[in-house]
């Protein structure tokens, strides 16, 4: 194992923000354009179920293929997930009042920054709760999939809740994994230019999270 410079890591995770936000650009803007176009509108609520399934394809298979596809193929995936969940997104901007919208957005970039300078300065070591955090996941999969047949408001605010915890814990986790990454890779540019990317998705994965839990909890529909 290779440790390099505290300038190279901050240029690394560099690139992992950067795509990070690209990503948020590129779901945000789609979601948007989506919600203000007819057209776009029909065209994704008469194929939802079709979205939602492609959507989770990619995501599996971005996931899939992390060993064998190049950092290029890593970014057009990444593009391609992004601009698909703009397009599952775009109800948000539907259903809640945009200046809503932008106040949880702006609450969940603070509370994922305090956990992502937490997870990339913390000594402790946080592969067991990553553990526990990945099972706890799994449970809110399961409850949110239970929920959308038994349909309890009480039920939702519970699992947004338990969400936004296990999602921020998720976020402390992921920067550490990334600063073992980087030192395990740090000699090889081409593997670091991947690790990006993937890290970059984690962490878009683990913000949209928090933003949906937090805007189910206090958004401010339109109705």
């Amino acid at each position: 194992m290779v440790i390099n410079n505290d300038e190279n890591m901050s240029r690394f995770f560099s690139k992992v923000y950067l795509w990070m936000f690209i990503g948020l650009l590129i779901s945000g803007g789609v979601a948007y354009y989506t919600s203000v176009t007819p057209s776009m509108i029909k065209f994704v609520y008469s194929g939802y179920t079709f979205i939602l399934i492609l959507e989770l394809v990619v995501v599996i298979l971005f996931s899939a293929l992390r060993k064998k596809v190049s950092p290029t193929v890593a970014k057009l995936l990444f593009v391609l997930y992004s601009t698909i969940s703009g397009l599952t997104l775009s109800s948000i901007f539907l259903v809640y009042k945009i200046e809503s919208v932008g106040i949880v957005f702006l609450s969940s970039a603070l509370m994922f920054a305090l956990l992502a300078v937490y997870g990339y300065t913390t000594k402790q070591d946080l592969s067991s709760l990553g553990k526990i955090l990945i099972f706890a996941l799994l449970a809110i999969i399961i409850m949110s999939v239970i929920n959308i047949f038994v349909g309890n408001g009480t039920f939702g605010i519970v699992i947004s809740i338990v969400s936004i915890v296990v999602f921020l814990g998720l976020t402390a986790w992921d920067m550490q994994t990334l600063k073992a990454m980087y030192n395990y890779y740090a000699s090889d540019e081409n593997e670091l230019n991947k690790v990006a990317i993937y890290g970059a998705l984690d962490l878009y994965l683990d913000f949209i999270n928090i933003f949906l839990s937090l805007l189910n909890l206090f958004g401010n529909s339109k109705d």
